[in-house]
């Protein structure tokens, strides 16, 4: 098996410019001691300095967000190629909060996965199910229609464009977990459906990261569970200290 184990903080709209310069280098200076792939997302505004700050570093720069046009009167929206003109070619898509704040729906995100595909970018495609649907059990079936509607009309090839993020939603910033268990039946439920779709070979090697309050103290479990292959890091990532334990829980 040759998929990668990634690491991804999302800093969502947290640290201004000079506190995102400081966080990342002090980033820079912390030691990875296994595998993974580490990946930072700042706030846009901020993109530019963070591919100064890291290019001697092996750290990668994600973005938040795109619109799905090529450019046109969409004020205060940015673009793929914007992204891509300062470096920068990981994008975050279908986070729940922009399914829920921004009413980001199925329709919405097939035209912006297909937007940064086109561009060549690595999409890292959050999916996963709000409370009620776990307590009613149709915890499978919302994943499975997330991802069939928005991503399931790409080729196997462009799949190696794709990392797959499972947030349960009622596990994001509330201190609830998934338990290591919950995580990885819902982590191989997934990998059975893109196989189901597509093929053994596209399935097992796409990374599926799970993102629902990871911290030090459980990384460790989570990570250990054999379909899960990293984490989409929320407010530990914040924390150079925090986070590089997440990293090195690998």
């Amino acid at each position: 098996m040759s998929r990668k184990h990634i690491v991804a903080g999302n800093w969502k709209m947290n640290k201004n410019l000079s506190e995102t310069q400081a966080l990342l280098t002090a980033l820079k200076e912390k030691k990875n001691t296994g595998d993974a792939q580490v990946i930072v997302a700042p706030t846009s505004i901020n993109l530019h300095a963070a591919v100064t700050t890291l290019q001697d570093s092996e750290i990668q720069v994600a973005a938040q967000n795109m619109h799905q046009a090529e450019s046109g009167a969409y004020t205060g929206e940015i673009s793929a190629s914007m992204i891509d003109s300062i470096g920068v070619n990981t994008v975050i898509l279908g986070h729940s909060e922009r399914r829920a704040y921004f009413h980001e729906d199925d329709a919405l995100l097939t035209q912006k996965v297909t937007t940064a595909i086109a561009h060549g970018f690595t999409v890292i495609f959050c999916f996963g199910e709000e409370l009620e649907d776990r307590k009613s059990g149709k915890h499978f079936d919302v994943v499975e229609s997330q991802l069939k509607n928005a991503i399931f009309h790409l080729t196997s090839a462009q799949w190696s464009h794709i990392v797959l993020a499972y947030e349960p939603v009622w596990a994001i910033g509330t201190g609830e977990t998934a338990s290591p268990e919950q995580a990885q039946e819902m982590h191989a439920f997934i990998r059975k459906t893109v196989k189901d779709s597509y093929d053994a070979t596209t399935a097992d090697q796409v990374s599926i990261l799970y993102g629902g309050s990871v911290k030090p103290g459980n990384a460790k479990e989570i990570f250990s569970k054999p379909d899960v292959d990293g984490g989409l890091i929320g407010g530990a990532s914040l924390k150079a200290d925090d986070f590089f334990e997440i990293v090195n829980a690998f």
